[in-house]
């Protein structure tokens, strides 16, 4: 699918490196439900209280990152997706739980799954502990995915119908706005790895690749209402 976004070579290279997990998510049986507009709101409700755990994460591996660059550019580019992430994002979550039955509380007394949390922690570790290079790769796949899964879904759909339960979805997530966030975020995947050598740009690619993984764990967490052992 052509992309309506520059990817730079690197990012290109971490792409064709992880593109059975980048791949596997269009075909998980809860994108296809969610598409066609079949997906139970029992499990979409998992999903959307889930999904604004992780954005906490999301935001703190951003902030996290924020600390380590030294270009004031950087900086502010790493805070704002920080705010991006608890702020824009909550605005979808919140909206459909006022139809499907949750609010802030109820996702700030939610415990996140197990395949949640190791997903979280893969990002905040990297962030902490990682390169640079490795930090914009472990956060990297969750955007990128998701403009490529609603730009697909959208073209493969044509129009959203307006009683569509997840139009709203379908609508953020295909929203060119999201084009430019890409171009910046993929210019700074650039940018670090031209600042390395090649070992650490072999690591960096493990990185995005076990995102793209989690990725998909988290598509399956819902699907299958994932739950703590002994709960």
């Amino acid at each position: 699918m052509s992309l309506p976004f520059p990817i730079p070579p690197f990012a290109l290279e971490c792409k064709l490196f992880a593109k059975d997990a980048f791949g596997a998510s269009f075909t998980h049986p809860f994108v296809l439900a969610l598409a066609e507009g079949t997906l139970d709101p029992k499990v979409f409700r998992f999903y959307q209280i889930q999904d604004a755990k992780y954005l906490e994460a999301f935001s703190d591996a951003c902030a996290i990152l924020s600390t380590k660059v030294i270009d004031p550019d950087d900086k502010l580019w790493l805070i704002d997706a920080a705010r991006m992430a608890l702020v824009v994002e909550s605005q979808l979550h919140l909206g459909y739980g006022k139809t499907l039955g949750y609010d802030a509380s109820t996702i700030a007394q939610t415990e996140p799954t197990p395949n949640n949390l190791a997903y979280q922690n893969h990002m905040i570790t990297t962030a902490m502990k990682g390169t640079i290079l490795e930090g914009f790769c472990a956060i990297a796949p969750c955007p990128w995915l998701y403009v490529e899964l609603g730009q697909h879904l959208v073209q493969k759909k044509g129009t959203i119908p307006k009683d569509h339960p997840y139009a709203s979805w379908l609508t953020m997530y295909s929203d060119p706005g999201f084009n430019d966030y890409m171009a910046n975020l993929l210019s700074r995947l650039q940018k670090y790895a031209d600042l390395t050598d090649l070992d650490a740009k072999n690591r960096a690619k493990l990185t995005f690749r076990q995102s793209c993984d989690y990725e998909w764990m988290f598509w399956e967490q819902a699907w299958t209402s994932q739950v703590w052992p002994h709960r």
